[in-house]
This record gives C-alpha cells, structure tokens and sequence, in this order.
C-alpha cells in the first residue's frame, strides 16, 4: 500500500459502490486541484441500492478502514445508500472526519425550490427517506417526494448513459414526479449526474436539477481551508472487480486516461 502520495501529502479517501462516486471525485478535484485523493469503487458488490442497511454498513466500513490504513486525511461517501447507513457510525468510529453526500444535497435543493422537490434514487436512500428527512430538517415546509431509479445505476455501470434505452427508462421514472408538480429534481445517487443529460432532456428546463457532487466538494473545500498540496497531484484508483471496464468507463468520464488503477480485496 501507498499511504501517502509522492510529494508527502497525505490524500482525501472517497469511496462508492462503482463509477458513481467519479461524479462527486471529479468535483472534489475541480474545486481543490492541488490536493491527492484516492478513489475506491467496490465495483464487486455494486450496486449497494438493492442491500439491507446492515450489509451496506459492513461494506462501508470495510471500505472505510481499507481507506483509512492508506493514510487518508479525510473520507468522502461518495454514495447515497452507504451515507444513509453509515455516515453517523463512521463519524463516530474513525478519527478522520467523515463527509456524507446527502446533507449537502438536500441544502442545495432548499435553495433551489419554491414549494416542491422530487428525488430520485436507490431503493435504500428512498426507503430510509434520507432525503426527506435531510431537507425537513432545514425547512419543513418543503414537499419532498422520493422515488426509486434502480436502472439507472446499471446502465451508468454499462456505459449506457447516452442511449434510447436510458431515455425510455427515464421517461418512465420521472414522468411521475413531473405529473406531481416537481420544480426541483435531486439525483440522489451519485450515479445519476452521469445521466444528467438524458434527465434534463426528460424534464425540460423548467426543473432545477440538484447534483450533490459540487455542494459536496464545497463542503469538503470548507473543511480543509487552504491546500498546500501541490499543482497536479497524482490520484489513486482502487477497484474490488472489473478494473478494465472501470478504466475505460471512468476515462471516459474523467476526460482522461486512468493510471494509478489497483484491484483490491476488502474485507
């Protein structure tokens, strides 16, 4: 293992199910370009959605403490499902502070709405209703109706964003909450920017899309303050199965070629 990357700098974690969490890595790394960070995608045991509470809290911690033993400074959840399980017990758990996804989603649509905010994600955000309570306790005024989006992480894991069966899929899930009056959707999986397109194409432009990759990355900007790290940092890519269709899915959206690409057992 490589507890620290070569200039000393000791890295921010982030971890989710697959190649979802890319979407709130890449915007860590917009908005602190001179800091390393380590990727984890538990590409094995993906999607974390469809699990009980209980096993998606034993793969976060394994996922934590694999992290953890690797020198990170700070854990970023880059997941829905596994911020709905396990963010209080890791905060509570682990000596590094510890960043969930969800909270900064649901302030970010706060600010967005007039009235009514749809969500879509996994069957386990929405029936733990981690939205609907995270937005609640910031204005209890706020209409929050979940809905589960389970499709749309495979075809995100496929490379399927783009296509006319992702657009058929959405029409079906978001016609619903469109029906309900929504002025403001929350991809409330980090999978789901990766569609973002085809749900803006769906939605029209009259609602406000909420992707809490950015808010995230502000949270985690403000947590750290000034980075003295250095210009184009080297990051690391850590996957439990699949590494060549992570590859070639995250180059892709990254923009670039992926190095530093290690298959990893967790346990």
């Amino acid at each position: 293992m490589q507890p620290k990357s070569s200039n000393g700098a000791r890295p921010i974690g982030v971890f989710d199910s697959g190649v979802g969490g890319l979407t709130v890595f890449r915007e860590i790394a917009r908005a602190l370009p001179r800091e390393p960070l380590v990727y984890l995608g538990d590409s094995a045991r993906v999607p974390y959605g469809t699990k009980s509470p209980a096993t998606v809290l034993r793969y976060a911690r394994e996922a934590a403490q694999h992290l953890v033993a690797r020198g990170v400074k700070m854990l970023v959840i880059a997941c829905n499902t596994a911020t709905a399980a396990a963010l209080p017990t890791l905060q509570q758990e682990l000596s590094i502070p510890v960043i969930g996804v969800v909270e900064p989603g649901a302030r970010a649509a706060v600010q967005h709405t007039s009235g009514v905010v749809g969500v879509i994600a996994t069957e386990g955000t929405v029936r733990a209703k981690a939205y609907t309570h995270a937005i609640r306790a910031i204005d209890p005024d706020v209409e929050v109706i979940e809905s589960a989006a389970p499709l749309f992480v495979p075809l995100a894991e496929e490379g399927w964003a783009n296509t006319h069966v992702a657009r058929e899929v959405a029409e079906i899930y978001l016609e619903p909450l469109i029906d309900a009056g929504i002025d403001t959707l929350v991809l409330g999986c980090t999978h789901y920017p990766i569609l973002r397109g085809t749900i803006e194409q769906v939605v029209g432009g009259a609602v406000a899309i909420v992707d809490s990759a950015e808010t995230t990355a502000e949270t985690v900007r403000r947590a750290l303050g000034a980075s003295a790290g250095m210009s184009d940092p080297p990051h690391q890519f850590l996957v439990t199965d699949a590494e060549e269709r992570f590859r070639r899915i995250a180059g892709e959206f990254l923009e670039h070629e992926i190095e530093h690409l290690e298959i990893v057992t967790l346990s």
